[in-house]
């Protein structure tokens, strides 16, 4: 049930591009704090770098959930691309928009491994309510989430969004 109504659609399955509107991203709160300090000094382009060929793929926003303690959906913001590939040549193009702050910082994160994805977004959104792990579970139906992520559909997002404002 969802706001009193039986719940027909699914939130987290895959198809139509309205089934995958958002991605939500797990977090460390650390690399969140990093994001949102960069996001106030003006950078509007940055980069989540992750070990190997890490999702999204294709979607239209990041909601990233900051994982325990924390516990919460604590922004969101417009996805523009993932690219993969070879770490090093990766680094050396989009490097500059992560919050890793040197080559040795990249190689020591990736654990040296030779793929890496670097999941660009922009337009970050701190949320002016953040959405708590039981606020969350309760609107997806679940009782855990997925640690590698997981997608919406647009009427799922839509209601985090306007929980968030």
């Amino acid at each position: 049930m969802l706001n009193g109504e039986p719940r027909i659609d699914s939130c987290c399955v895959g198809g139509p591009m309205d089934e995958k509107y958002a991605f939500v991203m797990m977090i460390q709160n650390k690399w969140w704090q990093e994001f949102h300090r960069r996001n106030l000094q003006g950078k509007k382009m940055q980069s989540y770098v992750q070990k190997g060929l890490a999702p999204p793929k294709d979607t239209s926003l990041i909601l990233f959930y900051v994982v325990k303690p924390v516990g919460e959906i604590a922004g969101y913001a417009e996805f523009v691309e993932r690219k993969t590939g070879n770490s090093e040549e990766l680094w050396k193009e989009y490097g500059r928009e992560s919050v890793l702050n040197s080559r040795e910082q990249f190689k020591q994160f990736i654990e040296d491994r030779p793929k890496a994805s670097f999941v660009r977004f922009k337009n970050l959104h701190e949320a002016a309510t953040p959405i708590p792990l039981k606020n969350v579970l309760m609107l997806l139906g679940v009782k855990r989430m997925s640690r590698k992520g997981f997608y919406v559909n647009k009427k799922t997002a839509e209601t985090l969004l306007a929980f968030m404002e």
